[in-house]
């Protein structure tokens, strides 16, 4: 593959990590272009109108954005490591899967910027604990969709280990004080089998 191919993206961004891990998993060679979204100097919106990373430029220029449109491009790229079903009951599956795991990490966010972008006496109490109420039931329904299998998605690892190891990077990397590990013992499973994946270890946030 052409390391002509750039993603745009930040370090912190689990949206950035599914997508590095997919190309890790893929096999894929690409560059790195790091894009602070929030600096007045940032030059993402001409790549990605909505302001948005992370965008994949490929070698003709074309961009590409949105995590889910970026995933599924990559895994048709290469026979190498598929990581979502051709068709079927499995595929749909999976692509639950990483809705769910996206949806987490939609709510984290909010809250975050809820707490980080505005002044404690604007900052909306209500707002806060509705996102974090969605945080907390797709957690839960994480474990329980995950019961005592070895994968997400049954015996064979996919795109929904991926996303469900992203945004429960990402709720230990800003939401330290949830302790999801103590309450869902078979997620904390699955967090473990996964950080010992070379995929996961390169992409792990800057602390």
């Amino acid at each position: 593959m052409s390391k002509s191919i750039r993603l745009l993206g930040s370090l912190t961004s689990p949206y950035v990590r599914k997508v590095r891990i997919v190309m890790a998993e893929k096999r894929i060679d690409y560059q790195l272009e790091l894009e602070d979204v929030w600096s007045p100097d940032s030059r993402i919106l001409e790549a990605n109108p909505l302001g948005k990373v992370p965008c994949l430029i490929m070698e003709d220029g074309g961009a590409v954005f949105d995590s889910r449109v970026i995933v599924e491009y990559l895994d048709g790229m290469t026979p190498v490591a598929k990581l979502i079903p051709p068709s079927g009951r499995e595929r749909a599956e999976v692509r639950t899967w990483e809705a769910l795991a996206d949806g987490v990490i939609d709510a984290s966010i909010l809250v975050r910027l809820e707490q980080t972008q505005r002044p404690p006496e604007q900052q909306s109490g209500k707002w806060i604990d509705r996102q974090m109420s969605k945080v907390h039931s797709g957690v839960a329904a994480m474990s329980h969709g995950l019961a005592e299998k070895p994968w997400c998605n049954g015996h064979a690892y996919s795109l929904a280990d991926i996303a469900v190891g992203c945004a429960l990077g990402y709720l230990d990397f800003r939401f330290g004080t949830f302790d999801w590990r103590g309450r869902y013992p078979n997620l904390a499973r699955l967090a473990d089998k996964l950080a010992a994946r070379p995929s996961f270890v390169d992409t792990q946030p800057p602390r």
